[in-house]
């Protein structure tokens, strides 16, 4: 195995530290940094307010026990929504200002809309506060919005998320059309193949969501460069 002197590989706490406390919700990114996290990934939908909220579902109804589309609901309509009963559903602009300390933030665009908005909250508190471009990347399962977010800001790392080796070409592919920095696959994909094909390409593998003690160990040996985990603190 690389040693972590040779090889520092990034512990990406999975919506927060959702092994341990609610996903996407402000006590869940807390844990993660009590647990000595190199950054976050988060799900962000545009409600129907405008404002970005973290959460995973397109429908409230898993996690909250209401149902509910997100995207047809204001911010004040959220705030009748409880995660698990008890964490409300924050949003991106108050979970950024309430970190006291800049780490890497990856934000997943879920839904339609949310890559302008995220842009220009990137692009505020980068020139506001201790925030800098280099702490995010933004990604995404739906390439639109990611292409989108290209056309208007070249500045920002961009990941492509990708849960099928059938589409592995074709991400690369688009990777290099529009300037992404990394590819984030579901870590069943890797093997030294894969991984050196990523690579040779010039992508960095951000890979999710890796929870078992010797799938963690085996990325390590693969040389990837960061984990996304539930349970970050065992990276």
């Amino acid at each position: 195995m690389t040693s972590c002197s040779e090889h520092k590989m990034l512990s990406i706490g999975h919506r927060g530290a959702k092994g341990y406390i609610a996903e996407n919700t402000l006590e869940s990114i807390n844990m993660a940094i009590e647990l000595n996290v190199d950054g976050v990934e988060i799900d962000v939908f545009k409600c129907l307010s405008g404002e970005l909220v973290l959460f995973h579902d397109k429908n409230l109804k898993k996690l909250t026990g209401k149902s509910g589309k997100i995207e047809n609901l204001t911010i004040n309509d959220l705030q009748k929504y409880l995660v698990l009963g008890k964490y409300k559903i924050p949003t991106l602009k108050d979970v950024l200002e309430k970190i006291k300390k800049p780490l890497l933030v990856n934000i997943e665009l879920k839904g339609s809309g949310a890559a302008e908005s995220t842009s220009k909250i990137i692009e505020d508190f980068s020139k506001r506060t201790l925030w800098k471009k280099e702490n995010f990347i933004v990604s995404s399962f739906n390439w639109d919005e990611l292409k989108k977010f290209r056309s208007i800001n070249t500045d920002i790392a961009i990941g492509i998320l990708l849960d099928k080796l059938g589409n592995m070409n074709e991400a690369i592919q688009f990777g290099k059309n529009i300037n992404a920095q990394s590819i984030h696959p579901n870590y069943r994909m890797l093997n030294e193949g894969t991984v050196e094909k990523i690579k040779k390409n010039g992508f960095k593998i951000y890979t999710w969501t890796v929870n078992n003690k010797e799938d963690i160990s085996f990325m390590q040996k693969l040389n990837v460069d960061g984990v996304i985990s539930d349970y970050p603190d065992q990276i």
